[in-house]
């Protein structure tokens, strides 16, 4: 699924490391919650790594609904961009 990932890592979650930026799926320590979070150089980069998680977790839950948001105030012009989103975990 992950054809274009420079490193995969599966400690504490799934990382995935790409050229231009990395998806994280890891569970909350505080909230019954799956932590999705992605940063990219690039707006297309983010939808690309995006995407691939989203495949992952529709072929494990169909139902799930994962509506990532960016989140420009955490993040300062010059840092690249980031989405965070959070999953319930009952739901997978």
């Amino acid at each position: 699924m992950f054809t274009d990932a420079r490193e995969i890592i599966t400690l504490d979650g799934l990382r995935v490391e790409y050229a231009d930026g990395f998806g994280l799926a890891r569970p909350s320590n505080t909230t019954p919650v799956i932590v999705l979070r992605f940063e990219a150089d690039t707006a297309e980069a983010l939808q690309r790594i995006q995407n691939d998680f989203r495949k992952i977790f529709r072929l494990a839950a169909p139902h799930l609904q994962l509506p990532f948001l960016i989140m420009p105030d955490s993040c300062p012009a010059s840092h690249p961009i980031q989405r965070i989103a959070s999953a319930k975990a009952c739901c997978l």
